[in-house]
Formats: C-alpha cells, sequence, structure tokens
C-alpha cells in the first residue's frame, strides 16, 4: 500500500466531495524501540551535527506504518475517505516511543 491516499486530508473537507457518511474515529498505532547500534551509530553523527539520518528514518517509518494502520482500520470500516488526520508522539519508555496517526473515517461522494 502506498504511503498517500487522494482522499485522506488535515482538512475536514475534500474539494470536489461531500461527506455523505461519518464513521468515527480511526487509528493507527506504531510503538518502536532504538537498537543498541541504532543508537551508537546516531551518537557518531551527534559528534559531526546536522541531520541525525538514523532518527529521521527510524521516525519516517514509524509514521509511514501509522499511517498505514490507520488506512486500513478505515478501509475496515467501509471509509473511502479520512479527514483530520494527525500525527502524536510520545516517548513511553526510554528510548520507546509511540507514533499515533488518527483521523476520522467518513464516506464521500463527487459533487455534482
Amino acid at each position: 500500500m502506498s504511503d498517500t491516499h487522494p482522499l485522506t486530508t488535515t482538512t475536514f473537507e475534500i474539494a470536489g466531495y461531500r461527506v455523505t457518511k461519518n464513521l468515527g474515529v480511526v487509528r493507527g498505532i506504531v510503538v518502536r524501540s532504538r537498537s543498541v547500534i541504532g543508537n551508537f551509530a546516531a551518537n557518531i553523527q551527534t559528534i559531526f551535527g546536522g541531520n541525525i539520518s538514523i532518527y529521521r528514518d527510524l521516525c519516517e517509518q514509524a509514521r509511514g506504518e501509522a499511517f498505514r494502520d490507520m488506512l486500513a482500520h478505515g478501509s475496515q470500516m467501509g471509509a473511502n475517505a479520512i479527514i483530520g488526520v494527525r500525527y502524536d508522539a510520545t516517548e513511553i519508555a526510554p528510548g520507546v516511543s509511540e507514533v499515533l496517526c488518527y483521523g476520522t473515517a467518513v464516506v464521500v461522494e463527487p459533487t455534482k
């Protein structure tokens, strides 16, 4: 499945469509930990400064997985669109983070 979807938006409406049914909140949750090797490599990157690509890549993977899980949850509910999409991240233990992607599952129809 792609990391994007044409009928998914952070807004609460989709241009050219109208919401015909609100199915409720959908979410995708991922809990990830950093490996000892990843932490070591990231610490080396911090010596030189700049973007810490190892952590960036880990965050992108977690966000992508949470987004795909949210899309799957919406699909299971019968949605063809998700509006009001948001992300949240929380460190739940040292080195362990939760990434949450959530929105409102809806059914939309093209406006005429």
